[in-house]
């Protein structure tokens, strides 16, 4: 059973930041990354609004170089490894990956993320992958010169709602609302492009599809107007994301909608486990606030062993 002294599991912007700062400390950290790392960044088309980028970059790139980062203080990368059990031994913890390893680490930082919500409607389930996606980054070159939607009224909705205009020949943004609570500034670029067609105060309820691939959806008025069905080439979900706290919903403290508790320093309510990131119950979830968080985290992980040492 091999011994470490930080087991992070996830491997986004919070994760791979924690490792930063706890390998640059000296302490041997491992990442545990079910995917590729980097997390939902790398979907992003691009990114803007994180400092020292004045000119922007794809949200590829800087996943990219967050690992780059990480690896050369020491981090161990541990990429399509999944924990699947976290157990406590005494004052450390075990964790179990799904090819049958076992770790034994000083220290637990949680930096699992979230998953984008499904809209749990007949069809969904039945064109995924054929029609039906939740990152436009992965699959809006399919969609080239054809017509696509996408759910959702939120920045995620709007800014891949621009991103397929650059392969979609129409888009259609869909809100169930009469407007859109997508950032100000992102809400003038989606207004000005003439490739975007507003479908306001609609709800889908039924995903349609014939020989293998989506053909439309239909669509419920939430004003009073009929219903009606939108053909479709694609349909792309961005109606919020959901914690994957599967993990650790049996030891940690969660807030009524699943998301970890901690204090602002990332502790949670177990001594030794810290979370970090968008599976915490913090407001502002963006990259920059889920790197500041995973280096508190991590901080606070590395006082623990030192203190755990001290007290022997």
């Amino acid at each position: 059973m091999e011994q470490i002294d930080i087991a992070i599991v996830g491997g986004g912007p919070a994760g791979l930041t924690a490792a930063l700062y706890a390998s640059r400390a000296r302490a041997r950290t491992v990442v545990f990354e079910q995917a590729i790392p980097g997390g939902q960044i790398v979907t992003t088309d691009w990114v803007e609004n994180y400092p020292g980028f004045p000119k922007g970059l794809s949200g590829q790139e800087l996943g990219d170089l967050m690992l780059e980062q990480a690896e050369e203080f020491g981090a161990e990368i541990k990429s399509f490894a999944t924990v699947e059990r976290i157990e406590a031994v005494d004052l450390d913890f075990k964790l179990t990956t799904s090819d049958g390893e076992d770790f034994i680490a000083k220290a637990v930082i949680l930096a699992t993320g979230a998953m984008p919500r499904k809209l749990d409607i007949p069809g969904e389930a039945e064109y995924t992958g054929r029609g039906v996606s939740w990152c436009a980054t992965c699959d809006g070159a399919l969609f080239r010169d054809k017509v696509v939607a996408v759910v959702g009224g939120g920045d995620a909705a709007v800014e891949e709602a621009l991103f397929l205009t650059k392969f979609a020949s129409k888009v259609y943004l869909i809100h169930r609302r009469d407007e859109l609570r997508a950032t100000k500034c992102i809400q003038e670029r989606c207004f000005a492009n003439e490739k975007i067609e507003m479908k306001w105060s609609r709800i889908p309820r039924e995903v349609k599809g014939a020989d293998g691939k989506v053909t439309g959806l239909d669509l419920t008025a939430t004003n009073g107007e009929p219903d009606e069905f939108l053909p479709l080439d694609g349909v792309f979900i961005f109606v919020g994301v959901h914690p994957v706290n599967e993990l650790v919903k049996e030891m940690l403290d969660l807030n009524d909608a699943g998301y970890v508790k901690t204090d602002h320093d990332g502790r949670t309510a177990w001594p030794g486990i810290y979370a970090a990131g968008d599976v915490t119950d913090t407001e502002l979830k963006q990259v920059i606030t889920a790197a500041a968080k995973g280096a508190s985290a991590a901080f606070e992980a590395l006082r623990y062993i030192d203190e755990r040492v001290c007290s022997i």
